[in-house]
């Protein structure tokens, strides 16, 4: 599912990091994504087995540029939801380590297998 994820994301021509592992050394760049699994529940059990996982990814966008933040993510979004991704609520704004940038993230899930 991270494939997926990053497939869909990579179509931005955007940085793409796991969250929190930039450099604190290292300059952001203007704008990029983060992402992050939350966890990866099993959902559905028939005969002792697992007959589902739900992925839960939280992807965040970070700017110098604020209406680049909001627009990027609402596509991004989406674009995920095109790829069979469920966005989880409206997104939210998120803290950056950087004065210069600003953030916005969008919890996101993917069912994988069958009820």
């Amino acid at each position: 599912m991270k494939a997926e994820l990053l497939t869909v994301l990579k179509t931005f021509n955007y940085p793409i990091f796991l969250q929190g592992t930039l450099n604190a050394d290292e300059e952001y760049p203007d704008s990029f994504f983060t992402f992050w699994n939350n966890e990866t529940p099993s959902d559905s059990f028939y005969d002792n087995q697992n007959g589902r996982t739900i992925w839960n990814f939280d992807i965040n966008f970070y700017s110098t540029d604020t209406e680049l933040v909001n627009r990027i993510l609402l596509e991004a979004t989406a674009r995920l939801k095109q790829a069979d991704f469920i966005p989880n609520g409206s997104g939210y704004d998120i803290a950056s380590d950087e004065p210069t940038h600003t953030g916005r993230g969008q919890n996101i899930l993917k069912i994988q297998g069958k009820e």
